[in-house]
């Protein structure tokens, strides 16, 4: 029996993931926010610069191209952090390619020029500015003084040498023209990057896609430069809970940057969680990347920014490759038992977890069969009796959750010792 065909894919039926190489600077890229936008959660703890630079490696060894290292407008403070991150970057040659958010503000893009020329490597400078008329009504802007704004910081960082990505901030809830207008001025000044946000969770998959079909067939167009000479960058958030359907819908639709934090976190309801959107691109076959490092990288953010990781996260909570239950862990099982891995990950599962650095685990509990006992028996080193069996199988009929390891050996050492 092939593969193939113990499993009909209908995600595959009429629905093909196409993208013309000669229209984009590069492959779909990465850019990982987590120290950063990620760490604008209210509940996120600032990691130490030593934490930071754990994480940073793991983004490293995952293929990840882009980092936000921090807001050097925040302070003194960050850029210390910025700077010592920049000299790991440097002293052991990594690939990624660092940057900072910056407002567009001269003051702010300052302290990269001071950076820059002391590591000897570009760093982005990403500037925000918001677009949005209920933005420009409560900010009492007009379109002549976000035009102006964007002009002297754009202008100040390509004087100095500083590589700008333009990002206009609720670009989902923002006008076209008004979108053209401001985008088109960046570009002419000298931003080869732009940045496409949905700031405040708005935005569906649909509307990604009609926002990015504007920005590459008119927007870009009509600023006079070829699309392959700008890069389009994707910045989501979670707030209706979209944030990995829309990433996916921006890839789909031509990004060429995908935004994310590990976990999603983030401002609010969070960012979108770029863990998520590194599993679902792997599985339908759009990026290469070895992905067996992610779940210690979750569980490392986890630790250090001390984001919630709740037991059923997709693919990385404690729960999402546990089973108790007697049917669905007895498939598993059977094909633990004819040595096949890939089937084991595969059928009662929709995310193969090996891939991803993780295993199927079969507990014990009151919706387990006994299949299940005598499975963490043997795992376990433990000879195997009717007797056994049956007096755990009475105990864990009477609990009210999955027994932890620690009860079941408890269990077993008590019959033992009668």
């Amino acid at each position: 029996m092939q593969e193939s065909d113990l499993i009909y894919d209908w995600n595959v039926v009429n629905y093909e993931f196409s993208r013309n190489a000669a229209n984009h600077p590069h492959e779909i890229w990465f850019d990982d926010e987590t120290l950063r936008d990620g760490l604008q959660s209210p509940s996120a703890r600032n990691p130490t610069i030593e934490e930071k630079i754990e994480l940073l490696s793991y983004m490293e060894r995952l293929g990840i191209q882009k980092v936000d290292l921090g807001l050097p407008g925040a302070g003194p403070f960050h850029v210390n952090h910025i700077d010592a991150m920049m000299s790991h970057i440097v002293d052991n040659g990594y690939n990624i390619r660092p940057g900072c958010a910056v407002r567009t503000l001269i003051s702010d893009i300052e302290p990269l020029v001071d950076l820059q020329a002391k590591h000897e490597m570009k760093i982005q400078a990403s500037a925000f500015l918001g677009t949005s008329p209920i933005r420009q009504y409560s900010e009492n802007w007009t379109m002549e003084r976000i035009l102006s704004t964007a002009e002297k910081a754009v202008t100040f960082a390509v004087d100095n040498d500083i590589p700008v990505m333009f990002v206009t901030e609720d670009t989902t809830r923002s006008k076209p023209e008004e979108i053209k207008e401001v985008y088109t001025r960046a570009i002419e000044l000298g931003a080869d990057r732009i940045c496409v946000c949905d700031t405040c969770g708005h935005v569906t998959p649909n509307g990604v896609k009609q926002l990015l079909t504007y920005i590459q067939e008119e927007v870009i167009p009509d600023a006079g430069v070829k699309r392959r000479d700008i890069e389009v960058n994707w910045h989501g958030h979670q707030d209706r809970g979209l944030g990995v359907a829309n990433n996916l819908a921006a890839a789909e639709a031509g990004a060429d940057v995908i935004h994310g934090t590990a976990l999603g976190v983030g401002e609010r309801a969070g960012n979108a969680p770029l863990d998520q959107t590194l599993v679902n691109l792997s599985l339908m076959g759009v990026i290469e990347n070895d992905l067996t490092l992610l779940n210690e990288y979750m569980q490392k953010a986890h630790d250090y920014v001390e984001v919630a990781l709740p037991r059923n996260y997709p693919v990385f909570g404690e729960d999402a490759f546990e089973t108790g239950t007697g049917v669905h862990a007895s498939a598993v099982i059977k094909a633990m038992k004819k040595g096949d891995h890939w089937l084991a990950d595969r059928v009662y599962s929709g995310v193969p977890a090996q891939d991803y650095g993780l295993q199927q685990i079969i507990r014990i509990g009151h919706m387990s069969g006994r299949s299940n006992i005598v499975w963490w028996l043997e795992q376990h080193g433990y000879e195997v009796s009717d007797e056994l069996v049956a007096h755990l199988f009475e105990i864990a009929k009477s609990q009210r959750r999955l027994m932890p390891d620690s009860e079941v050996e408890a269990a077993v050492q008590e019959f033992l010792s009668n």
